[in-house]
């Protein structure tokens, strides 16, 4: 059993029970494995709640790396609807959701002060750029709380691909 199954396990279990439901015992039987095997990756449900926001920034990371793009805050733009449409929007509520102790949100928020500083010296108008992933934010968070929002097939719910192409255009 490989770290990002028990990982998928946990957070497919907090998607569909919630955080109550997120036990190490729970985890295993759904990940198909023993305790003892789920204890050999994470130690305690602190270290596993440690182990997926662990993932979702490195995933983060590695998606804003992927964009081709010619400044960090239009990678950003790119990464973060790439995020909502793929379904990795999932991971952040439900991992986000978990973590009862707010130490455990500390690298998360760690790395959401460096995605929002990064670079923004060398861009052409470093507030604008600002302003335009903190934009990025509002999407994730009305994505998260009302998932159909960017529903393309629900009439009236925003044109997300305008929406993307709008904030691109904000910035160079």
């Amino acid at each position: 059993m490989k770290r990002d199954e028990l990982l998928d396990a946990a957070e497919g279990l907090l998607a569909d029970h919630g955080s109550q439901a997120l036990t190490l015992a729970a985890v295993a039987e759904r990940a198909g494995v023993s305790k003892g095997g789920l204890l050999y990756h994470f130690k305690t449900k602190d270290a596993l709640v440690a182990g997926m926001i662990d993932r979702l920034i490195a995933d983060f990371d590695a998606l804003v790396a992927a964009q081709d793009e010619t400044c960090y805050t239009r990678a950003y733009v790119r990464a973060t609807f790439v995020a909502v449409q793929s379904g990795r929007l999932r991971r952040w509520a439900v991992a986000t959701g978990a973590a009862g102790d707010p130490a455990l949100l500390v690298p998360l928020r760690e790395a959401m002060a460096r995605w929002h500083t990064h670079d923004l010296a060398t861009e052409p108008d470093p507030v604008l750029s600002r302003i335009v992933r903190l934009a990025c934010e509002g999407v994730w968070e009305a994505a998260t709380q009302c998932p159909t929002i960017f529903d393309p097939g629900r009439p009236h719910q925003g044109d997300f691909p305008g929406l993307r192409e709008r904030l691109l255009s904000l910035v160079h």
